[in-house]
């Protein structure tokens, strides 16, 4: 048996749970990417390029953790929606920068790799668990076998 499925069970609510939080990411960041710059959030501190590379390091970062199938067409994804975004900005009174789908592209890199490298972790850790709950101890005599 996969051992993937005894850690950690349940993988299309971990699928939908990752795909639902990235959604609501993406959607948050068009809006805000996509709304008038005269609204309150255009006085957030920080620089532009940071709030651009947080936002799309937090659009993968969710699929690289809790689903890692995802990570083939999440990152050209958020690629692409970084593009997007940057050549529909003119038409909304907002300004389309390279540097900003640089920031994106590296935001979205790095949430890639912080969510693999901490799935790795967690699945280390979870087959630590299983595995210290479920060996069987070494006694003389014991075959492994259930007596019926």
């Amino acid at each position: 048996m996969n051992n993937n499925r005894l850690l950690l069970p349940f993988a299309s609510l971990r699928r939908v749970t990752a795909l639902g939080i990235t959604l609501i990411i993406g959607v948050s960041i068009a809006a805000l990417t996509l709304l008038p710059i005269d609204l309150p959030l255009s006085s957030v501190p920080g620089s532009d390029k940071v709030h651009h590379f947080i936002a799309f390091g937090a659009l993968t970062f969710p699929c690289a953790l809790i689903y890692r199938r995802a990570i083939r067409w999440i990152l050209p994804f958020s690629l692409i929606f970084g593009v997007l975004i940057e050549l529909i900005q003119p038409y909304v009174g907002r300004h389309g920068e390279i540097t900003d789908f640089y920031a994106d592209a590296l935001g979205a890199l790095l949430g890639l790799m912080m969510g693999l490298i901490a799935n790795v972790l967690i699945m280390q850790l979870h087959r630590k668990r299983y595995t210290a709950r479920h060996v069987v101890p070494n006694v003389e005599g014991y075959s492994g076998k259930h007596d019926a």
